[in-house]
């Protein structure tokens, strides 16, 4: 069996001072998450007492549901549910909050992986293509489009969008109206959404990985490179690539993150079933257990997917990951 090198004991170090970092984000954002919401204006029982409640009544719901505990004591049942694997119970309609989580993710999942299925191979692709002609007019035209593009709110870019495609040329449902779950069953539903999803993180990262290889490829190792007599298209993907894709991986796990975790303005604007959706109606219907368990799974999954950005860019870029 082979020894692990004098290496891999700085990466040990580094990977677990990262976990217990992440340990640490977690925590903070179950006691945030909930200190939040209880600052919530009104509460389930309000909501669920009718447009006209009755102070009994309302009193009544409350302590049915637990809510006249103190904040500590709910707050000490939560955190020993959450480690046993039980995210609560709605207030609304007595459902585990983990078959929102079911309902949702499917949606949800499927506008990610279409999303960032073309996401990558377009935004490396032309962050490429530009740095290769950098300071020409091919450059100029991808930086300049990618900008403006960028600089489209999301709801302003979906509603031309359906006005254009949906509403004056119908070649495609302005919304996911009548699909229910199964959006995959139905792909000219996810063509609008997708093409939204895409606009800002495909400019985001063009950005990054054109601004990467311009630094990597003006690197005195570059240079080295040059004077040895090894080939351009080598130094540009064997050796320049990998450092500009350090900061790129890291941009694509925010994405990946903002994707998972409800991207609410697209699935409000087309209707779509999702986690953002779910979130919305939680909060319309002061859902405290199903916001709670929300947010959570949001934040661990933000704190998962960072940390295997930085795992990847320190691969790719050991350097720069010592540095961090």
């Amino acid at each position: 069996m082979r020894r692990a090198g004098p290496a891999a004991a700085p990466l040990r170090s580094w990977a677990a001072r990262r976990l217990l970092l992440g340990v640490a984000q977690t925590a903070a954002v179950v006691l945030l998450v909930f200190v939040l919401t209880e600052a919530l204006p009104g509460d389930a029982a309000v909501a669920l007492a009718g447009d006209q409640p009755d102070p009994a009544r309302i009193a009544a719901i409350r302590e049915a549901m637990g809510l006249d505990r103190p904040a500590y004591v709910r707050l000490l049942d939560w955190v020993a549910g959450l480690a046993h694997g039980d995210l609560g119970t709605s207030l609304a309609s007595g459902r585990p909050v983990s078959t929102y989580l079911a309902d949702g993710y499917g949606p949800t999942l499927l506008l990610a992986a279409v999303t960032v299925t073309p996401l990558v191979p377009l935004g490396v692709g032309l962050g490429v293509l530009a740095a290769r002609f950098a300071g020409r007019p091919l450059d100029r035209l991808v930086s300049s489009v990618t900008l403006g593009i960028y600089a489209v709110p999301e709801f302003a870019l979906g509603t031309l969008l359906i006005t254009v495609f949906a509403l004056r040329l119908g070649w495609l449902p302005p919304t996911a109206v009548g699909y229910g779950t199964d959006l995959l069953a139905h792909p000219a539903a996810l063509v609008l959404p997708v093409l939204i999803l895409l606009s800002r993180p495909v400019c985001s990262l063009t950005r990054l990985v054109r601004a990467g290889m311009i630094d990597a490829l003006a690197s005195p190792y570059a240079a080295q490179a040059r004077r040895y007599g090894i080939a351009g298209a080598r130094i540009r993907y064997a050796h320049a690539l990998p450092n500009a894709m350090a900061p790129a991986a890291q941009q694509l796990a925010r994405t990946v993150d903002w994707l998972l975790c409800g991207v609410i303005v697209v699935e409000a604007l087309y209707v779509i079933p999702g986690l953002g959706t779910v979130l919305i109606n939680a909060v319309a219907e002061r859902d405290v257990p199903v916001v709670q368990g929300l947010a959570v799974v949001f934040g661990v999954t933000t704190v998962v997917l960072n940390l295997g950005a930085d795992l990847v860019a320190r691969r790719l870029a050991p350097r720069a990951g010592a540095a961090a």
